[in-house]
């Protein structure tokens, strides 16, 4: 069996009295791409942000080997009124590894650029991030998680939403972090995506009802979301 980046076991996520996630176990095999499919408030976005850390279960665990993760969120609450660049959003990422505190270094700053090339928003560098369209911020997003250059990516939606080129783009983003030998888990509905993916995890009112590469499971997660 290959080895697994993240074991989940016996999620449960209660919010404000409805189980988001009930009971859900989950392996994510190293190197690959799982993709998380359901409908409208299946858990998915609930699942991923407990696989990131982003969120403590009500009761179950999570265990991650000695990889870092970098978890895209499908949008980001910037205040119009802070004075951030996209080169700024993208720079976050680099924190992961340098530290708050530390001065970015020549390894950071290269990662910073590179991601932003390869979203081609390197020419937004300078612009406010608040200024950008729904789709040049979920792109300067990724470029972020790509800046982490993390041993797990875990992305929230990362083609919804886009223009033809951009999702291409961010495709084949996710596809070059899977060659260097990242990890990545996406939820998603993307046809290219599913089909690409290692595994599939279909979600249902917060259990898992299916988590492997099923042509029933593909055709699920291609029809309409109500």
């Amino acid at each position: 069996m290959p080895p697994s980046a993240i074991v989940a076991r016996a999620l449960r996520v209660d919010l404000r009295g409805t189980l988001a996630l009930d009971g859900v176990d989950v392996d994510i095999v190293a190197g690959s791409l799982t993709v998380i499919v359901g409908p409208n408030g299946a858990g998915k976005s609930t699942l991923l942000e407990v696989l990131a850390g982003a969120r403590e279960p009500s009761s179950g665990s999570v265990e991650v080997g000695r990889h870092s993760r970098a978890f895209v969120p499908q949008r980001a609450a910037v205040s119009e009124h802070l004075p951030l660049t996209v080169r700024d959003i993208v720079s976050v990422g680099a924190w992961g590894h340098a530290g708050a505190i530390r001065r970015l270094d020549t390894s950071d700053r290269v990662a910073i650029e590179t991601a932003m090339q390869r979203l081609d928003i390197a020419p937004l560098a300078r612009h406010p991030f608040a200024s950008l369209s729904g789709g040049q911020r979920q792109r300067a997003l990724l470029a972020q998680g790509l800046a982490r250059t993390a041993g797990i990516l875990l992305l929230d939606e990362p083609t919804t939403g886009l223009d033809a080129a951009s999702a291409e783009r961010n495709r084949d983003a996710i596809a070059h972090e899977l060659a260097r030998g990242a990890t990545v888990v996406c939820v998603s509905h993307d046809d290219r995506l599913i089909s690409d993916a290692g595994r599939v995890v279909e979600l249902d009112a917060g259990r898992v009802r299916t988590a492997h590469p099923s042509p029933d499971v593909v055709r699920a997660a291609r029809a309409p979301v109500r």
